[in-house]
């Protein structure tokens, strides 16, 4: 493939003058907050190098792993023992075939933004591209990345039974960037799980707190509630799998139920669902009680090759878009909080995008004058965050919401490598605007659109979750 001087300019995915001014003028400036991603506070903590850039880039992304099946790769260079330069160079066979999918430009603006490098990646550059990146990777740590990213805040997605000292040794030391935890309760609500039973013995022994009872779990859970905030916390996360189902339920009878299960009793499917309304329910209260935001995260099917599952384990990279039914449900428990005053500020993310407009359009229902845009519909995400997904999540934020009050992008990403997406959100999202205002459907004022623009790519983030309270 041709270096084309033409592809990946200044002016990548702006299509029009307005579009332009409004990136290099306003957006392109902006510091980044990263509020749901998956990196490591223990590698930002420790703050050393990268042995090469296959550790970097390819250890845990299964976008790129998923590409690499696609191409016919063998799974010893993906997920098995290949050195990192072997699997490096099957890579870079493959990224000529993402051409129009969202990973060529992606490896494109990471390649351009961390090593300058604006070459195409592909077998013939392949090895003078690894030896250059990790060479600077070696020399260059987790936290350099951050700041050569002009990050300024990052939330990592933390277990209720983990202990945070990676975020407090990162507050002591001098570096810029601030770390916070967020409270992610998939393992104590998935009381179908086949580990639910140690899982409950950690949190047993964590909070030191004999776990013996819906009160005494509800305790522990509030001794890790009130934990995580005195460590800076101030979103909760929970991804909702298979189908949801908020029923009414009975204290007394979920405190049976746990019982049942801690004696390994099997459980009925009405008795599942009873556990998880409570858990969720009470859990909200919490968050509400501290003004922390809520995010839910709908529909993915997890884990569906058992080849594959065997052979690596969870999260290998062969989950997809579920075609679940949430909104009723959804409904029914935004609607019991939101009556007794016990709504947090909340963000969904929808993964099937014929599911948008329904999302968007529930999460209108329960704003209040408590803070614009507390009921957000969420960032397009996963499968959905690339140039059609976010155009998507754009345009159907604006049609049934309040677009300026968005909080913008993040990366939901393992990866320190991985904040250029935030400048593609933003180059999309301004050419957006350009286009409107090309077609006469808004003002050509740039000053008001600047503005705008500012607010969802730094702002409204800054005053929505209110991460200064947290100093």
């Amino acid at each position: 493939m041709k270096k084309d001087a033409s592809f990946m300019n200044d002016n990548f995915l702006l299509h029009s003058v307005v579009a332009q001014k409004l990136y290099h003028d306003y957006a392109a400036k902006m510091p980044i907050i990263d509020y749901h991603n998956h990196l490591s506070p223990e590698k930002i903590a420790s703050n050393t190098g990268f042995k090469d850039i296959t550790e970097a880039w390819l250890s845990e992304d299964h976008y790129k792993w998923r590409a690499m099946r696609a191409n016919g790769i063998d799974e010893v260079y993906i997920t098995g023992n290949a050195s990192g330069e072997e699997k490096f160079r099957k890579w870079a066979a493959t990224v000529p075939y993402t051409l129009k999918n969202p990973l060529f430009h992606w490896t494109h603006l990471e390649l351009k933004h961390y090593f300058g490098i604006k070459d195409l990646l592909q077998p013939s550059s392949c090895d003078v591209i690894y030896k250059e990146t990790s060479a600077y990777l070696q020399e260059t740590t987790a936290q350099q990345l951050l700041a050569q990213a002009n990050v300024e805040l990052v939330c990592t997605t933390d277990d209720p039974t983990d202990n945070i000292q990676w975020h407090q040794q990162i507050k002591k030391g001098d570096f810029n960037t601030r770390v916070l935890p967020t409270f992610r309760s998939d393992n104590i609500i998935g009381i179908d799980n086949p580990q639910f039973l140690s899982y409950l013995k950690k949190l047993s022994t964590v909070t030191d707190k004999n776990i013996e009872s819906l009160n005494t779990l509800l305790d522990a859970l509030q001794n890790r509630v009130d934990y995580f905030h005195e460590n800076g916390c101030r979103l909760s996360d929970y991804g909702l799998t298979g189908e949801f189902s908020a029923i009414d339920f009975n204290d007394d009878l979920v405190d049976v139920i746990l019982k049942k299960k801690i004696q390994g009793k099997v459980l009925l499917a009405e008795e599942i669902k009873q556990y998880k309304s409570c858990l969720l329910y009470y859990l909200a209260t919490m968050y509400h009680k501290k003004k922390w935001a809520q995010q839910y995260h709908l529909g993915p099917i997890r884990n569906n090759n058992s080849r594959l599952i065997k052979q690596f384990g969870a999260d290998a990279g062969c989950d997809s878009i579920g075609d679940y039914s949430f909104a009723t449900s959804l409904s029914k428990f935004f609607n019991r909080l939101d009556s007794q005053n016990k709504l947090a500020k909340t963000i969904t993310y929808n993964l099937n995008p014929a599911h948008n407009e329904v999302f968007a359009s529930m999460m209108g229902n329960f704003n209040t004058s408590e803070l614009p845009g507390k009921m957000q519909l969420g960032a397009a995400w996963w499968f959905l965050d690339q140039k059609d997904g976010m155009e998507k999540q754009i345009n159907t934020l604006s049609n049934l919401s309040l677009l300026s009050r968005f909080v913008g992008m993040l990366t939901d990403s393992r990866s320190f490598l991985s904040f250029p997406r935030h400048e593609y959100f933003r180059r999309i999202l301004c050419n957006s605007i350009g286009n409107d205002v090309m077609n006469g459907e808004v003002p050509n004022d740039i000053e008001f659109l600047g503005k705008m623009v500012q607010d969802i790519c730094y702002n409204n983030a800054v005053n929505y979750f209110k991460f200064n309270d947290s100093l």
